[in-house]
């Protein structure tokens, strides 16, 4: 296994394919998964000629599992220890959910000399929860539940939490139980405090800072019909402080995209990587 130990001693897994002398795209998970859930994008974009490398952020995956250290300014920083042990340059970052927080975060503390573009997949910036600033954002009694399933039994809440994370719950979808055992397994390999720490990374961090620092070409990709991170307090507040972000919105797409409308997500990226 691939790994790179971070300043505070903790092992990052990472996949890195395709070639290595190659324009890199480095891909940023979601919670509660792991880098797995890029696989498919990443045999699709090796074969377009990319070098592709995606991690387990720690406490996640294959990675170490952490008591401390599970924040979004820590998963920024091990991001950035990644790409400088391997010497990515030009890099494209790509991020859904969390890990759209984690390369917003980034930018925020590291800047983009390393890198050439940034997509933002179902993300939660700019601030998920709901405050007398944020008034759009979701209660926090919302994201205690997801700590209170989480910790009561994470296998059966892992499970339950595919429906609405992929729209299984909409009219005429049909559950993959391909899916649902993929997302169930990779949640599984994390580790239980790391989770509930992730939680309130991903659920409190304030992104707005770190938005405007972005100087780079941007694409913001959500779904309409997201259930997990609704799309008016996330896509269309982070175009706002993003000037120069281009939006694409899918009609009627849930936060699982990358993986329900597959084919059409791997394209678009690809065009915008290439624009």
């Amino acid at each position: 296994m691939a790994t790179i130990t971070t300043t505070d001693g903790t092992r990052i897994f990472y996949k890195d394919w395709g070639t290595k002398d190659a324009q890199p795209i480095v891909f940023s998970h979601g919670w509660p998964l792991s880098a797995d859930a890029w696989d498919a994008q990443m045999v699709f974009f090796a074969s377009k000629g990319f070098r592709v490398i995606a991690h387990d952020r720690r406490s996640h995956g294959r990675s170490d599992q952490v008591w401390d250290n599970n924040t979004m300014d820590q998963y920024a920083d091990d991001l950035a220890e990644l790409i400088e042990a391997l010497d990515l340059r030009g890099a494209i970052l790509v991020g859904h959910s969390t890990g759209g927080g984690e390369v917003t975060r980034y930018v925020g503390r590291h800047g983009t000399a390393r890198i050439a573009k940034v997509a933002l997949i179902g993300a939660v910036p700019p601030l998920m929860l709901k405050t007398e600033a944020n008034p759009g954002g979701l209660p926090i009694d919302v994201f205690d539940g997801i700590r209170k399933g989480t910790y009561d039994n994470r296998s059966q809440f892992f499970k339950d939490l595919v429906v609405p994370f992929y729209g299984y719950n909409r009219p005429g979808k049909v559950l993959s139980d391909g899916i649902r055992d993929s997302f169930w397994l990779q949640g599984m390999m994390g580790g239980l405090k790391g989770q509930l720490d992730s939680i309130r990374a991903f659920s409190e961090s304030d992104f707005n800072a770190d938005l405007r620092k972005f100087d780079k070409p941007t694409l913001v990709l959500h779904g309409d019909d997201d259930q997990i991170v609704p799309i008016d307090a996330s896509a269309h507040s982070t175009v706002k402080i993003v000037k120069h972000a281009v939006l694409k919105v899918y009609e009627g797409a849930d936060h699982g995209l990358t993986q329900t409308h597959q084919d059409r997500f791997n394209a678009d990226l690809l065009d915008f990587i290439k624009g």
